[in-house]
């Protein structure tokens, strides 16, 4: 898959075990917010197609990074997605992989299909779900934006 984003290579990387195991010990509530929030705003940009973005009306997310310890759950409830902070039950979809592997796919630099062939993403519930979502993945055409004549100031000497 092309890197639409023109961002660098990503390769597979796994981080220490620590970091995992001090993630999982810390409060999972701030990325369920932040998930929320960058979903939403992807969501206002034009980014997540609206009438794809109907059919998960209802529906519970949770997204697990297994090196980090994260795990952020989220609910799409009247047409905004809405952190989970006290999970009732099993989520709707649930998608499992390194971080590696998210930044990859965020990246465009692989597909979702070739990272849970590769067994590199881990995607559980309800199968009809997880389809429109991979497919509402794959149709995402970030806006194009060039980094070329940033100089944040903090980094001039």
């Amino acid at each position: 898959m092309a890197n639409a984003l023109k961002l660098p290579t990503i390769p597979p990387f796994t981080l220490p075990s620590l970091v995992a195991r001090l993630g999982a010990r810390l409060p999972q509530w701030p990325h369920s917010v932040n998930l929320a929030l960058a979903l939403n705003a992807a969501r206002k940009m034009g980014v997540l197609p609206e009438d794809s973005l109907n059919e998960l009306e209802g529906r519970y997310f949770r997204v697990t990074v297994l090196d980090t310890g994260m795990v952020a759950d989220f609910a799409y409830r009247q047409g905004a997605f809405r952190p989970v902070f006290v999970a009732a039950g099993d989520p709707d979809l649930h998608f499992t992989a390194r971080l590696s592997a998210f930044l990859q796919m965020v990246s465009r630099q692989e597909d979702p299909d070739t990272l849970f062939f590769n067994r590199s993403l881990t995607i559980e519930g309800d199968t009809e779900l997880g389809l429109r979502v991979k497919n509402m993945l794959d149709a995402l055409e970030w806006p194009r934006l060039s980094w070329q004549g940033l100089h944040p100031t903090f980094l001039k000497s």
